[in-house]
């Protein structure tokens, strides 16, 4: 697993002087055949205009493991149900602070690398904050990504899928701490 890093979520500001909601989360990399990772284009309900992309995944329920929780999230947003050992080990870890419909996180998540030949989504599972949140999905290759000037989560993510699909796997220094 890689070091954790601090980062932001393109939704978020400084909250030096608010208080944190902790939460743990683990995220989902998708990567099909051509290269390409899923993501979500999203919204938070008190900032509808403030749209950005980030990958399937969420928290973690009480004692669920981050990649039970990982298979779990996949399952309930993409319809692809994968046994949690599938999943490996998390390729990249980050610390995050956000506000999301008037609340205010510091979320530590686990990213967990899958690869599919293809995958034709399906939201069915989508629970109500998701249905109510979440504008769209698109298979992004990471350059077009990177240019195309939409805001995404994490900001890492088109250097880290560069070097994950170049090296297989993400090493313990590879991330920022």
């Amino acid at each position: 697993m890689s070091a954790r890093s601090e980062g932001a979520s393109p939704a978020v500001a400084n909250s030096d002087d608010r208080a944190c909601t902790p939460r743990r989360a683990a995220r989902v990399l998708l990567v099909d055949a051509a290269g390409r990772v899923l993501l979500f284009e999203g919204f938070d309900p008190a900032r509808p205009g403030h749209r950005y992309w980030f990958t399937p995944g969420g928290g973690l329920d009480p004692l669920e493991s981050p990649a039970a929780g990982a298979a779990r999230e996949l399952a309930e947003e993409t319809g692809l149900r994968v046994d949690p050992a599938e999943l490996g080990e998390p390729v990249w870890a980050d610390t995050t602070e956000f506000s999301f419909d008037g609340t205010w996180y510091r979320q530590e998540q686990d990213f967990f690398l899958l690869r599919v030949a293809s995958w034709r989504v399906d939201t069915n599972g989508f629970n109500d904050i998701e249905r109510r949140s979440i504008a769209d999905h698109r298979w992004w290759v990471p350059d077009e990504l990177a240019a195309s000037g939409d805001r995404f989560y994490p900001p890492e993510l088109p250097d880290l899928l560069t070097r994950l699909t170049r090296s297989g796997t993400a090493g313990p220094d590879e991330a920022s701490c």
